[in-house]
């Protein structure tokens, strides 16, 4: 059986034929036979099961339909779902149950979509193999001794691995991209404040964006039509309504001018990703595009601006775990401990290496005297990498570049050099910084087998814009 398509299940569940126990039982069977790859954390089996059963008897009985009646979703674990654990793959959450629905959710359940399970990630989705989560690696589905990506790697993976059919991750500096190209699905970062951030624990509030993972362009666009919107629980929200994003998909891109800046394409860049990507701009150029050669010269500092402006703001929002709301309490291990003890070995013990370090990079950078060398400075840069961009979309449509540097590399081969872990999402912050949309597609793979994604970027708010030309690259353009 092929990959699960949602807008494929959605119909035939319509259709009263069955659909969602079929495709939720599907997707739970492949769960289960690669659970090796270690894309899940819990599986929601009974759960989504009677849910299904649910769906069709509604289908039955001629009742109305959600748009993603009896498909099958995952989520990332650092998103609530009421009365389910959620963890942020971090020990220090081990136990805690989510006590309300983040908004996506929310939209997710209203649209009669199936909850399968909750996804591994990176702890606090910092990280960009899946290797730093606190309870298992999750393996890349196309060699199971390569990393998936991260930090949502196990949501990628899933989706890769036909495990569910629309999987949520969360981007923060590619966090969705990247894994989409190691894993060789597509992956979208919206624009930010298109989809809400209600109920996904905090990284870095001013980047941070939930966006989906799907099998093809088009189940991405219906996925977007389902968790965009305004949410007045969110103070970042975007004012604006509600969208149907398969609207004008097959519009195709003849006379649209795609940027391909040249600073994409320098040292660093694996030579065979370079010429798939290169031969997906070709092949979208022969559907009537045209390409442009363009420059942004500020790409150059995303990667040193962005880990201080993600690690000042991880270091503000992650000083709520204490151990004294919920989750891993030192206290209770040891007794007789002061307040400040307890609070120092809590979250000792409970983050990883890799949370520790950004923790104290962004407080580091905050402190008194090093605010404006460092973190002051940064949001400079950064607003200069965002008119980068508004000065290409000038000239432009979208901006096509490669998505990851090299395919997926082989797990623990980058976790003793964390500069080299950074690197990997050189391709993919800038869109963070710049507050722009990003989606990554498959453009086929290396001679060892490995998924290769190319990038598209637009100006804020054009998603509908790169669904079109994602959705021309699948028919006609990326079919050799």
């Amino acid at each position: 059986m092929g990959a699960i398509s949602a807008f494929e299940t959605a119909a035939a569940v319509k259709n009263g034929k069955g659909g969602a126990r079929k495709a939720v039982e599907h997707a739970l069977e492949q769960a289960e036979k690669k659970a090796s790859l270690g894309a899940f954390l819990e599986v929601f089996g009974k759960e989504a099961l009677e849910r299904a059963a649910a769906i069709d008897r509604k289908a039955a009985a001629g009742e109305k339909l959600g748009r993603l009646a009896g498909v099958p979703v995952a989520l990332k674990d650092n998103l609530l779902y009421s009365g389910h654990a959620m963890t942020c793959g971090s020990k220090l959450l081990a136990g805690y149950k989510s006590v309300y629905n983040a908004t996506v959710v929310e939209r997710l359940l209203a649209e009669d979509a199936v909850l399968v399970g909750r996804t591994n990630m990176d702890e606090f989705a910092m990280g960009s193999s899946c290797e730093n989560s606190a309870y298992q690696p999750t393996r890349n589905p196309a060699d199971p001794e390569r990393v998936p990506g991260g930090s949502s790697g196990g949501s990628a993976a899933a989706v890769a691995a036909d495990m569910a059919a629309i999987a949520l991750g969360s981007d923060t500096g590619g966090s969705i991209r990247q894994p989409a190209a190691l894993c060789g699905v597509v992956g979208l970062k919206p624009t930010y404040g298109l989809v809400s951030r209600f109920g996904l624990v905090a990284f870095a509030s001013s980047l941070d964006q939930i966006g989906p993972f799907t099998s093809d362009v088009r189940d991405c666009a219906l996925a977007l039509s389902v968790l965009a919107g305004h949410d007045r629980r969110d103070s970042t929200s975007a004012q604006r309504p509600d969208q149907d994003y398969l609207a004008g998909i097959d519009g195709g891109v003849k006379g649209l001018k795609i940027g391909i800046p040249k600073e994409y394409f320098g040292a660093g860049l694996d030579s065979e990703v370079e010429k798939l990507v290169r031969c997906a701009a070709a092949a979208l150029e022969k559907k009537g595009a045209v390409l442009k050669e363009i420059s942004l010269p500020y790409m150059k500092y995303a990667v040193a601006a962005y880990y201080i402006v993600a690690s000042c703001e991880a270091s503000s929002n992650l000083a709520r775990f204490d151990g004294v709301r919920y989750g891993y309490s030192a206290s209770k291990d040891d007794t007789g401990l002061t307040l400040q003890q307890a609070y120092e070995k809590t979250r000792g013990r409970g983050f990883g290496s890799e949370v520790k370090r950004r923790i104290m990079l962004g407080t580091y950078a905050l402190s008194a005297g090093y605010y404006d060398a460092y973190y002051a400075k940064a949001q400079k840069i950064r607003a200069l990498i965002r008119k980068d961009f508004m000065k290409a979309f000038q000239e432009c449509d979208l901006v096509l570049t490669p998505t990851s540097p090299t395919p997926a590399f082989k797990l623990g081969e980058k976790m003793s050099d964390p500069l080299q872990m950074y690197l990997s999402d050189v391709y993919t912050i800038p869109c963070n910084m710049a507050g722009i949309p990003g989606m990554s597609i498959p453009c086929g793979k290396t001679a060892a087998g490995l998924p290769v994604g190319f990038q598209l970027f637009g100006a804020p708010f054009s998603e509908p814009l790169m669904f079109r030309a994602g959705r021309a690259y699948e028919l006609g353009a990326g079919a050799a």
